[in-house]
Order: C-alpha cells, then structure tokens, then sequence
C-alpha cells in the first residue's frame, strides 16, 4: 500500500538531486504499550509476513517440542529464519528433519532456488534442482513439524489456518500483541502458511515484550518469558543462520549482538526488539521495497541509539548505502530523509 500520508522516509540519490523517495511508517513502543515514535499511519493493519517468525516458533520451544527432538541453538535460530539457502542452512535443516524422523517430502513449503546467488550457481552448475530444504523458510517449518508430532496431531496440512500448528502460533501472536485476530485479515504467506494482518503498533509492543520478557511490564509467565530468552539468545548466538552471508539481519546482528533482534518481512516489512531499552519496532516502507525498508531500520536504530560510535565503522555502508554502477563507479547513494523523525 502506497499511503500519501506516509512521510519520505528514504532518499535515493544520483549526481546532485533525489532521483526517487520510499515513504514509510513506523512504531516504536514500550512493554506498557506506550508509543515512543510514531512515523505515519501505525493502526492500519499490515501483514507481518516473516518478521514475526520468532511468535511463530515460540510454541516449539514453550510445549517442549524443541526440546524433545534436540534441537540445538543454531537450529532454533534456523527456525527462526528466512535463510539463503546456503549450504549451512539445507544441511541443518536436513539434520532438524532426521532429527524428528521425517523428510524433505514432509516440508509443505515448496521449493525455490537459494536467493543467495553462490548457492543458487553452484546447484545450477552440479545440474541440481532446488528442494524445499532451500526455501527460505525451510528451518521454520521443520520446526512446524516438530511441534506437530509433539502434540500428536497429523504432519500433513501443517500450514493450514484451521491446524493445531497454526493455532497454536495464532494464540501465540494474540497473547503477544494483545489482539484479538478472529477477525483480522487472513493471507496466505510466500512458504504457504497463514499470516494475519494486524497494526504495526501491534506488532512493535510484541517485540517490545520479547526484548525483555521476564520483566514486570511484560507481563508474561516463566514458561514463556524464558521460551523467548532462549530463542533471542539463540539468534544472537547464531546471527547467519537467520539470513546468511552479507544480508542485513545477519550482518546487522553480528555488529550488535544481544543489543538487537532484527528480522525482515517481505513486502518491506522489518521488525526489533532491544532488550538494552525495553523496546520494540516495527515498520513498513509503503512500496514493499527491501532497500527502503532497511534503511529505514538502520535509521531507526541510530536514532534511538542503538548504533554506537564503535558500531559505526562496521556498519558504515548500513548508515549510507552507496549506489554503483555497471563498472563499479560510485554514482548516488541511499540514505534516510532528512531530517528521518527524531526519537
């Protein structure tokens, strides 16, 4: 959606002038549900798509699903991916499926070539068709499926809305956002399984839950709070399971570690949660672009404080994304409008 009310939030330069604008929105909020920065319009709902798959992993750690197959920290992180397909990523997927008993036939998320461009020209070259073990939501179904067998319910139809697995994620996400989504908006998601449309504002005060959830704001049970420490601690342990070589969420984690748990969404969408702060966010950059939506992130994260001074020299190329051409010249750059909302 391209709303006019959202502001510029993104500039993209070539030579002297802003040769195009990304607009977007953006919620910061606490534990308590209080709006630190709002940026546009934060109540309309949104799809969350795969910025929120650590909700939809907390069921496998809460019932003990995770702890029954082993699972293992990096393959909690997996579970909590969109993964490049790199061989890491289908080789511990594949350990996470033996570990069950099941297969690749039993993943209901289809197969598309690694998005991670060495890995994709490696399977094409060895004459190689992708499996479901390289789409990118490989690990958090696997994870699906152990949840599955723990609770004794039938594997097949697992990415049904109406199944004890997405049910299950569905009280997850209610619990969590404080919402009640009987009816909110149902769509389908790129690996098949549901998502459910809801205000960023939303989405933001559930992260703002998982940055600390063993606090007194957060309001969660032990079983809970600690399900989700131990799923955060394992993406900050395991920061390239999560997406893989030079992409945002891995990089921006590898530089910040514990200080941030950041996830992409499709259709520019991108979610934190900052335990040094108690906060949480969620935006979207209205024309579903990824080059927008992260830089409104790292703007956001500057902002708030996040990225130290220290950070800055690892992350020099987040804060301004240089834009080059054909032959490697430097001809404009990306960058947050200025002034990007203060915090």
């Amino acid at each position: 959606m391209d709303n006019p009310v959202n502001p510029v939030t993104v500039n993209v330069t070539r030579g002297s002038i802003v040769e195009s604008t990304h607009r977007g929105r953006v919620a910061v909020v606490d534990a308590n549900g209080a709006v630190k920065m709002r940026v546009g319009d934060i109540t309309s709902p949104v799809y969350p798509r795969s910025s929120v798959k650590i909700m939809q992993a907390l069921p496998l750690v809460e019932t003990g699903a995770a702890d029954a197959a082993g699972f293992t920290d990096d393959e909690l992180a997996l579970a909590c991916a969109s993964h490049g397909g790199e061989k890491r990523h289908t080789e511990t997927t594949a350990r996470m499926l033996e570990k069950i008993g099941l297969s690749v036939d039993d993943l209901e998320c289809g197969p598309h070539w690694p998005t991670h461009d060495d890995s994709a020209r490696a399977l094409a070259r060895a004459n190689e068709e992708p499996t479901a073990l390289h789409n990118n939501c490989s690990g958090k179904h696997a994870g699906m499926l152990a949840l599955a067998l723990h609770l004794g319910v039938p594997t097949k139809g697992y990415i049904k809305p109406t199944h004890p697995v997405q049910q299950r994620i569905l009280g997850s996400f209610e619990a969590l956002t404080g919402s009640d989504l009987s009816a909110a908006p149902l769509g389908i998601d790129g690996c098949s399984a549901p998502t459910w449309a809801l205000p960023l504002e939303n989405i933001a005060f559930a992260f703002a839950r998982i940055s600390d959830p063993g606090s007194t704001a957060a309001n969660l049970s032990v079983e809970r709070a600690s399900a989700l420490t131990r799923l955060r601690k394992a993406v900050a342990a395991h920061p390239f399971m999560v997406a893989g070589t030079d992409r945002y969420c891995t990089r921006i984690m590898e530089v910040l570690g514990e200080r941030a748990f950041v996830k992409t969404g499709a259709e520019g969408v991108y979610c934190a949660a900052l335990p040094d702060y108690g906060l949480g966010v969620c935006l979207k950059c209205d024309d579903g672009t990824t080059r927008g939506a992260e830089m409104m992130m790292t703007a956001t994260l500057n902002q708030i404080g996040v990225i130290t001074d220290t950070d800055r020299s690892q992350l020099e190329d987040f804060l301004t994304v240089p834009l080059q051409n054909r032959r490697g010249l430097e001809v404009g750059c990306i960058e947050a409008a200025d002034p990007f909302p203060a915090f």
